[in-house]
């Protein structure tokens, strides 16, 4: 088993003006690896309200001279770049045509081009929502995979592996399930997709806190899509909210016991010998502290992720000891 690394979003850490600043920051704090925010240059907020700007109109070469003093920062403050967030949706229900194109057709594979730049082996996408326009899960999977279609091919030539994720929807005031919040049908679609594309160019990534907010059951889950899972995004919520801050800051009883199931997340990715990184997603919990204490912040995330990383390892030996 390889030694677990740990890692943070991007988000409210790097600047685009001097990155090295940033990523030096998260290696002083204990980080060795970066999920990059690829989103926050296309926001989500952006497109639901049928809206672009015009930072992916640039050309590949541009975006690559722009992306080239962020790869040599983080190259320089040795921390790695190891997944990356394509920007989502990737489908608006009812925008105009030529957006769901934009994003299809342009978007996404310059955002597949851009994370093999990188050097970087995954990225999250997040898959169609159910809506009027996508009536049932099938109807938004197939959406989905349609879009998947073209980018399939592409993550075979790049060496990049598309990581679905478990999302959330709603319901009037109701949180309800999204996208991939059933395992077996996740994990049945993504061996379909790798068997034809006769390459792993498809995998899964585990999101904490969208997993609170629906209930599921963390170690079954996770155990159900096993090696699957290439990438994670840790956070922290109180299961009404998508709140994206530290583990372990949210009690359901004056007893405090966590809102969401630390335990059955160690559990699981002991049993599946995960051996990747464990990386937080956790921008908005930076700025809700004050600027000057950010560092101290990541160094509190990252001893956070480091005592995830001995957990995990603990239970592993345990069920080594069990079997033998």
């Amino acid at each position: 088993m390889r030694t677990i690394s740990v890692g943070v979003q991007s988000s409210h850490i790097i600047k685009d003006d001097y990155p090295f600043e940033g990523f030096e920051m998260m290696r002083r704090a204990g980080f060795t690896c970066c999920d990059f925010s690829l989103n926050t240059y296309l926001p989500g907020a952006m497109l639901y309200a049928h809206e672009r700007n015009a930072f992916f109109d640039r050309s590949l070469p541009e975006l690559k001279r722009f992306f080239k003093r962020h790869k040599e920062a983080a190259g320089a403050a040795g921390v790695r770049i190891n997944q990356m967030h394509m920007p989502y949706p990737l489908y608006v229900p009812g925008a105009p045509g030529e957006l769901n194109v934009y994003l299809e057709k342009v978007v996404a594979p310059k955002s597949m081009e851009i994370c093999a730049f990188f050097d970087c082996p995954y990225i999250v996408v997040h898959g169609a929502k159910q809506s009027g326009h996508c009536g049932s899960e099938q109807d938004a999977w197939d959406r989905t995979e349609a879009f998947l279609k073209d980018l399939i091919p592409m993550a075979k030539e790049l060496s990049v592996t598309i990581c679905l994720e478990n999302l959330y929807g709603s319901r009037g005031d109701h949180i309800v399930e999204g996208p991939c919040c059933d395992a077996a049908k996740a994990a049945a679609r993504i061996d379909r997709m790798n068997r034809e594309a006769g390459a792993e160019v498809v995998g899964f990534c585990f999101d904490t806190g969208h997993a609170n907010l629906i209930g599921l059951d963390f170690e079954e889950f996770i155990t159900t899509l096993g090696s699957r899972i290439k990438a994670l995004h840790i956070h922290d919520n109180d299961g009404i909210g998508d709140l994206h801050q530290i583990p372990y800051t949210f009690a359901r009883s004056r007893e405090n016991k966590a809102s969401t199931d630390w335990d059955g997340f160690l559990s699981g990715l002991g049993k599946i010998r995960f051996d990747n990184v464990l990386s937080f997603e956790t921008g908005p919990a930076l700025s809700a502290f004050p600027d000057r204490m950010k560092q101290d912040t990541l160094r509190f995330l990252a001893q956070i992720g480091y005592f995830f990383a001995g957990e995990i390892a603990e239970r592993v030996r345990t069920e080594q000891s069990g079997s033998d």
